[in-house]
């Protein structure tokens, strides 16, 4: 809050921040823990009480989430799990009791959520899709760059919101793309329990259908694969939803695996002649998560961290998401509703302002005239 005294006669005038109430928040299943705790800590940290619904793909890990909570001796009814799916996601959105709505995860159910939360008088922050690109420039540390692309793009399977799949070599770096391919080929393809994986499963069979699908059409569109993964297997888990790292050459912006959030371990690869012809296609992209820019110069990454469009910017690294003492600061079509996650910004995301206006005259002095017209106080 704030607080200014004497801004007239006797006059002070201070806010604070207070509570909102009830608040809900609604995950994916991809971060099943990360997530939930950019919510409910800080909701309950700023005197709210909160209902957690977690993906129904992974339920599990919220129950832990739930016995952690009890066992630390949170009072019962502060924090809240309930499972379920679409009927349980429109109880949120319209219960009146609920205040605000954070979630994660896709645009078309985050946009879906922002209208109706907010067609019925709650705060909603809704993180969704992203298409995050890496410039690489040919004055990079190229050994540091090729393992930082060969990480973002395949690990966590592709599967989260700051995975880099497109890559945009600039000038004279195209040269690395085979010793990009070489290194994604070392990757070791294996359930997630199991030892020394790089990549694991997908989370369905219908999400392994897709990513299988969009790789199909790229090539059709006349993209070349330099790294196929459509038919990888791993021999004890036949059954498994496994796509192998794929890398596709020759993307341009009209094609599906472009255009769309593949969400699987797919990368992108994309030419740029010069800077501003990279800084182009970003800005052009509908997504603003995040992006990076891979160089030795200082003036080259100033100017990119300054004309990109997109919230989160990595110099010399690849998903540069803030700790939690700043904001979770994607734009464009990755968000909707404008109080990011965390930090500064998710206090004032779960608290609202009074500001009062006090006057306290001494006993000595005289009552005010009577008067209708606005009050200066002299």
């Amino acid at each position: 809050g704030q607080t200014l005294e004497n801004v007239s006669k006797h006059i002070d005038t201070y806010s604070f921040r207070v509570p909102l109430g009830v608040c809900a928040g609604i995950a994916p299943f991809n971060f099943p823990v990360m997530i939930p705790l950019w919510m409910f800590p800080l909701a309950i940290s700023c005197g709210n009480t909160y209902i957690m619904k977690p993906s129904e793909k992974v339920a599990g890990a919220a129950n832990i989430l739930a016995q952690l909570i009890q066992d630390i001796g949170i009072p019962k009814g502060v924090v809240n799990f309930v499972h379920g799916g679409h009927d349980t996601v429109n109880n949120i959105c319209f219960n009146p009791h609920i205040k605000a709505i954070s979630f994660v995860g896709s645009n078309q159910a985050g946009e879906y959520i922002y209208e109706k939360g907010s067609i019925n008088g709650k705060r909603v922050q809704s993180n969704m899709g992203a298409k995050n690109h890496g410039v690489i420039m040919p004055d990079a540390d190229k050994e540091d760059t090729l393992n930082a692309l060969v990480g973002a793009a395949f690990g966590a399977t592709g599967q989260r919101c700051m995975a880099l799949p497109v890559a945009i070599f600039v000038g004279e770096a195209r040269q690395w793309v085979p010793e990009l391919v070489a290194k994604a080929k070392t990757l070791k393809l294996n359930a997630g329990h199991e030892n020394h994986v790089d990549v694991g499963p997908l989370i369905t069979k219908d999400l392994k259908k897709r990513v299988v699908g969009i790789i199909s059409r790229a090539e059709s569109e006349g993209a070349r694969l330099l790294l196929d993964g459509r038919n990888a297997t791993v021999e004890q888990y036949p059954n498994g939803n496994f796509v192998g790292p794929t890398i596709i050459d020759n993307v341009t912006v009209d094609m599906e695996c472009y255009k769309e959030e593949i969400f699987g371990p797919a990368l992108c690869i994309m030419y740029a002649e010069h800077l501003d012809d990279a800084i182009q296609i970003v800005n052009n992209n509908p997504w603003g998560n995040g992006t990076a820019i891979f160089t030795r110069s200082g003036g080259v990454a100033r100017k990119y961290q300054h004309e990109v469009e997109a919230g989160q910017i990595g110099i010399n690294l690849p998903i540069p998401v803030p700790l939690p003492m700043f904001a979770f600061t994607g734009n464009k079509n990755s968000i909707r509703g404008d109080i990011n996650f965390y930090g500064k910004s998710g206090v004032q995301f779960f608290t609202q302002l009074k500001t009062i206006t006090s006057r306290w005259k001494p006993e000595t002095e005289e009552s005010l005239k009577l008067s209708t017209s606005m009050p200066i106080m002299k």
